[in-house]
C-alpha cells in the first residue's frame, strides 16, 4: 500500500481533531442539559390547569389515593418530556457534528493544499534542474518562515553546485585547449617527416604510428571540448527540423557505412525542436557512427524521426552482437564501453554516447537504449517539440 501524501495526512489530522473536539463538545452539552433539566424541570410546571384544579379538590376532600395517582402521572409526563427533549438534542447535535465534520475535512484539504503550495514549487524546481539549467532558482517570496528558510537554503546549495559544475567545465575546456596545441604541433612535425624524401623508411614507419596515436588523442580532446560545451546552458536556440539534422549526419557518414558494408535505411517524419543545430547534428552523427561502428558485416541501420506522445524523437536501431541488458546503463558514461574489445578500439574515445546524453539533457530531452533480441541496440532520443508562436488576434 502506498503511503499517503502529506496533504492527505494533514487533512486527516484536521478532520480527526475537529471530530474529536465536536464529540467532546456534544457530550459536555448533553450532560449539562441533563443536569439543568433535573434541577429546574418541576412537575408542577408541566401539569395542565384542569389537573391542578382536580388535585386541589382532592386534597380538600382527603382522597389521597387519587392524589398519588395524579402525581405519578405528572412524573411520567415530566420524564417523557425530558426524554424527548434530550433525544432531539442528541440527534440534532450528531447531525450537525457530521455535517460540520465533512465541511472541516474539505476545508482542511484546501487549506493544506495552500500551505503546501510553496513546497510544490520547490519540488517542481528541483525536478527541472540539471547541469544545463543550474542557474535557475526558487526565489520564494513570503514571510521568513520554515518553508522560506528551506527554499533559501536550497537556493544557496544550488549556487554552490553551479559554481562547482562551472569550475569543472572550465577546467575541462582549458585543459583540452592546452593539450590541443602541442598535439597540433606534433602532427605537423610528423606529417612533414612523412612527406620528406630524406626520411628513412624506419622513420616514416615510426612517424605513421605516432601520427595515428596523435589523431586518436586529438579526437579525444575534441570529444572533451564538445562534452564540456554540451553540458553548459544552450547559447543558441533556434527552430531545428530533425530530418534536416539526420540528413546532414548521413552525408557525413556515407563513406564510413559503405566501407563497413552496412546498409542504412532512413524514414524521416517531420519534427521540429528548439535548440542548438550544431549540437543536435553532432548528437545525430554520434548515434549513427556508433550504430555503424559496432555493427556486423552486411548489417543494417534503421533511422526514424517523427512525433510520438507529444514529443519529437530520433531513433537509431542497428544490428550487431547481442548486448546484455545489465550493461546498458554503462554505455552513456564517459570512457565506458560494453566490451574489452571496445576499450582497445583505436577508432573511438568512448565519449560519443556521453555527448549524446549531455546534448539531450541540455535540450530538456531524454535518451533510452534497449537491446534487440537478435543483437544490436535501439537508441531513442526524445526532445520537446518547438512551441508554436501564438497567432495575433
Amino acid at each position: 500500500m502506498e503511503r499517503l501524501s502529506v496533504r492527505t495526512r494533514l487533512t486527516l489530522v484536521y478532520g480527526s481533531l475537529f471530530l474529536i473536539t465536536s464529540a467532546v463538545l456534544v457530550g459536555v452539552t448533553y450532560l449539562l442539559t441533563v443536569r439543568t433539566m433535573d434541577n429546574r424541570f418541576s412537575a408542577r410546571d408541566n401539569i395542565n390547569p384542569e389537573s391542578l384544579t382536580r388535585l386541589r379538590a382532592m386534597a380538600l376532600d382527603g382522597d389521597m389515593s387519587q392524589l398519588m395517582a395524579l402525581k405519578a402521572d405528572a412524573d411520567r409526563q415530566v420524564a417523557q418530556q425530558k426524554h424527548d427533549v434530550l433525544e432531539q438534542l442528541l440527534q440534532y447535535s450528531l447531525v450537525t457534528m457530521l455535517v460540520l465534520g465533512v465541511l472541516a475535512v474539505v476545508i482542511g484539504y484546501l487549506v493544506a493544499g495552500r500551505m503546501l503550495r510553496p513546497l510544490h514549487r520547490v519540488t517542481a524546481t528541483a525536478r527541472r534542474l540539471s547541469e544545463s539549467n543550474m542557474h535557475e532558482r526558487i526565489a520564494l517570496d513570503g514571510p521568513q518562515d520554515e518553508i522560506k528558510d528551506l527554499a533559501d537554503t536550497f537556493d544557496r546549495m544550488l549556487d554552490r553546485l553551479n559554481r562547482a559544475f562551472d569550475s569543472q567545465r572550465r577546467f575541462v575546456a582549458n585543459a583540452s585547449h592546452e593539450l590541443r596545441t602541442p598535439l597540433t604541433i606534433n602532427r605537423t612535425v610528423l606529417e612533414v617527416a612523412l612527406a620528406s624524401r630524406k626520411s628513412p623508411p624506419e622513420t616514416k614507419a615510426l612517424a605513421d604510428v605516432l601520427l595515428g596515436s596523435t589523431a586518436r588523442h586529438e579526437r579525444l580532446i575534441e570529444g572533451l571540448l564538445l562534452l564540456a560545451k554540451s553540458e553548459r546552458e544552450l547559447g543558441t536556440r533556434a527552430g531545428t527540423p530533425l530530418p534536416d539534422v539526420v540528413r546532414s549526419a548521413l552525408d557525413q557518414l556515407d563513406g564510413q557505412a559503405e566501407e563497413a558494408s552496412v546498409d542504412v535505411e532512413a524514414r524521416l517524419g517531420p519534427a521540429v525542436v528548439t535548440g542548438d543545430p550544431v549540437l543536435l547534428e553532432r548528437c545525430a552523427v554520434n548515434l549513427l557512427e556508433n550504430a555503424v561502428k559496432y555493427n556486423v558485416r552486411d548489417g543494417r541501420v534503421w533511422v526514424r524521426t517523427g512525433v510520438r506522445n507529444g514529443e519529437a524523437f530520433l531513433q537509431v536501431v542497428n544490428t550487431g552482437r547481442p548486448v546484455p541488458s545489465y550493461e546498458i546503463g554503462t554505455i552513456f558514461e564517459p570512457f565506458r564501453r560494453l566490451r574489452t574489445d571496445r576499450t582497445g578500439s583505436r577508432d573511438g574515445a568512448g565519449l560519443g554516447l556521453s555527448i549524446v546524453r549531455a546534448v539531450a539533457a541540455a535540450h530538456g530531452g531524454t535518451i533510452e537504449a534497449v537491446p534487440r533480441p537478435d543483437g544490436g541496440l535501439s537508441i531513442t532520443l526524445r526532445l520537446p517539440l518547438r512551441a508554436e508562436p501564438a497567432l495575433a488576434a
